[in-house]
C-alpha cells in the first residue's frame, strides 16, 4: 500500500465536461509506478482538486485504476484544508526549512493543527482499505505524521515511511516551532527511510539533540533506534529510476526521429539542457546568469553553444512561484537581447510540460546536462539524462547539493550553483572534452544507475523494512520487467 500526497494521475475535463485521468509526473511517480504495475498494490492520495462529486470521482478512478494496473483509492480535500496543509505548511513551512532556505518560511501557528487534521484524514483511508498483513507505504513530507494516526485507530500492520527531500541539520530543524512533535510522529514508522547517509545523519543528530530517550545502535546504511521500548530502523535509500525502461525507450523510433529533428533544428552547436519544475529550489535564475558570464568570458562559445530551459509549470497560484518565473522571463530576455545573432539565439526557453517522446528525445540529443538545484532530495533528472544517453557523447554538469552527487559525483562535473564563475568553467570544459573522456564518463554513470536502479531502491528499502533477508518477499528479478537494452 503506498500512500502519497498525490495520486499518480492528473484529474482534467475533456470535450464532453468530463472528469478523465492522465498520467502524473514527478520522481514519486517516475520511481514507484513502474514497480507496482509489475508488482500488484494499491495508491492512496489526493486527486488534485477540491470541488468534485463523488460520482465523477469514482468513475474517473475506476478509468485510471483499468489504465494503470494498479487500485487508485482518493482522499478528498476541502478547500480550506488545500490552503492551510498543502499551500501553507508544506509548502511554506516544511519545504523551505528542509531546503535549508529559513528566510522563506511562515510558521504559521494555524498551519500545524491542519496537517495533522488532514494526516489524519489519511489514516482513515488507510484503515479503510487494511486487509490484514499489509505493507504500510508512506511518502514525503507532507504526511510525516501519518504514522502517529494510525498508532491511535490501533494498527498493527508495519508501516515505513521514506522522504524524497533532504533532512536539514539540527541547527536548521531547530528554528521549526513543532520540531518535538514531528520527530516523535516520525519515531511511530517502523522504518524510517531517507535519500542520502548525510540526510541520516541530520536526522539521527536532530533526534538525539531533541529526545534524549532514544538510543542509537549500528552502523552504516540501516540503524536501529531505541524509542519507548520499540525498534525504530532508519536507513539511507538514494532513490533511483528504472533504467531499463528509459534505456530502451530512448532507442526507441520516434524518440530518435525527434531528437533527429531537434538536432536538425540547432545544427552546428552544442546544446545545454536544463530540466525543471518550477521552483527556487532549482536554482535556474543561478544557472542562467552563470550562462551569461560564461557567454561574457568564453567567446569561444558564442554561436557554438545553445542553453535549452524547460521550466515544467508548478503551483502556479502561489504568488512567490509567479514571481519566480516572471525573474526566469526577464532574465532569459535580457540574455537573449545581448548576444543573439542573426542565425544564433542563445536560449530556447520552454515553459510546458514535454511528452514522454519530447524529453527522451531532448535528453538523447543534448550533448551537456546543466543540473545545478540550489538543495535537491536526489534529482532523478540526472539519472534520467544519462539512461537516455545511449551515444553516451555526452557530459552531465550536476550541483554539490544535490542528492545524486553521492552516487555520481566521480564521473559528472560538480559545481557549486552558487560560484557563476565555477559554473562557466564546468559549461566550458564540458563543451572542449574529448570525446573519448565523455564517453567513459558517460559509461561509468550509467553503468553506476543500472546497478542501483529503482528495483534495487525498493528490493533494499523491503529488506531493511524487515530486518532480515527477503524471505516471503518476491527478489528483484521475480518482478522487474524484461526489457532488452541495446
Amino acid at each position: 500500500m503506498v500512500v502519497s500526497n498525490r495520486l499518480p494521475i492528473v484529474l482534467e475535463k475533456n470535450a464532453q465536461n468530463e472528469w478523465t485521468a492522465q498520467p502524473g509526473s514527478g520522481g514519486l511517480v517516475t520511481a514507484l509506478a513502474p514497480v507496482l504495475k509489475n508488482r500488484g498494490g494499491l495508491w492512496i492520495g489526493w486527486p488534485g482538486i477540491t470541488d468534485i462529486a463523488d460520482a465523477d470521482l469514482e468513475s474517473a478512478m475506476a478509468e485510471a485504476t483499468r489504465t494503470s494496473g494498479f487500485n487508485l483509492k482518493p482522499v478528498q480535500l476541502s478547500e480550506e484544508e488545500k490552503q492551510q496543509y498543502y499551500n501553507g505548511a508544506a509548502n511554506e513551512m516544511i519545504w523551505p526549512l528542509f531546503h535549508d532556505m529559513l528566510g522563506r518560511c511562515n510558521f504559521d501557528p494555524s498551519y500545524w493543527p491542519f496537517y495533522q487534521r488532514v494526516n489524519r484524514k489519511f489514516a482513515e483511508k488507510i484503515v479503510e482499505n487494511l486487509e490484514g498483513g499489509d505493507f504500510i507505504w508512506v511518502h514525503d513530507y507532507h504526511l510525516m505524521d501519518v504514522a502517529n494516526e494510525l498508532k491511535y485507530l490501533e494498527v498493527k500492520d508495519k508501516i515505513a515511511f521514506f522522504l524524497h527531500i533532504p533532512f536539514p541539520s539540527p541547527d536548521m530543524f531547530m528554528r521549526l516551532p513543532w520540531r518535538f512533535d514531528l520527530l516523535r510522529s516520525l519515531l511511530q514508522y517502523d522504518l524510517i527511510g531517507l535519500q542520502t547517509m548525510r540526510d541520516q545523519r541530520n536526522f539521527i543528530q536532530c533526534v538525539r539533540k531533541n529526545i534524549r530517550t532514544v538510543s542509537v545502535h549500528g552502523r552504516g546504511q540501516v540503524l536501529s533506534l531505541d524509542f519507548s521500548g520499540r525498534e525504530v530502523r532508519v536507513g539511507a535509500f538514494p532513490i533511483s529510476i528504472d533504467y531499463r525502461d528509459f534505456a530502451a525507450t530512448a532507442n526507441r523510433n520516434e524518440v530518435a526521429n525527434k531528437a533527429w529533428f531537434i538536432h536538425e533544428q540547432l545544427r552546428e552547436v552544442q546544446i545545454l539542457l536544463g530540466i525543471d519544475r518550477l521552483d527556487y529550489t532549482k536554482g535556474i535564475p543561478e544557472r542562467l546568469r552563470a550562462f551569461h558570464y560564461a557567454l561574457t568570458h568564453y567567446p569561444e562559445l558564442r554561436e557554438k553553444v545553445v542553453l535549452v530551459q524547460v521550466v515544467v509549470p508548478s503551483r502556479r497560484k502561489i504568488p512567490e512561484y509567479e514571481d519566480l518565473k516572471t525573474e526566469i522571463e526577464q532574465l532569459v530576455s535580457e540574455i537573449n537581447g545581448e548576444f543573439t545573432r542573426f542565425d544564433w539565439v542563445p536560449i530556447h526557453y520552454v515553459f510546458r510540460s514535454l511528452t514522454r517522446t519530447e524529453l527522451l528525445a531532448y535528453y538523447r540529443t543534448s550533448e551537456i546536462a546543466l543540473i545545478t538545484p540550489l538543495k535537491d532530495g536526489m534529482n532523478l533528472i540526472a539519472k534520467e539524462f544519462c539512461a537516455s544517453s545511449v551515444e553516451e557523447n555526452c557530459v552531465l554538469i550536476l550541483s554539490d547539493f544535490a542528492g545524486a552527487a553521492a552516487q555520481l559525483q566521480r564521473y559528472a562535473l560538480m559545481v557549486n550553483p552558487h560560484d557563476q564563475r565555477g559554473v562557466a568553467q564546468a559549461m566550458y570544459r564540458a563543451f572542449k572534452m574529448p570525446p573519448a573522456e565523455r564517453r567513459e564518463r558517460m559509461r561509468q554513470l550509467r553503468r553506476s544507475i543500472n546497478k542501483g536502479d529503482i528495483y534495487w531502491w525498493v528490493d533494499s528499502f523491503l529488506e531493511a523494512s524487515i530486518a532480515r533477508k527477503l524471505d516471503s518477499f518476491a527478489r528483484v528479478d521475480d518482478y522487474r520487467p524484461q526489457i532488452e537494452v541495446r
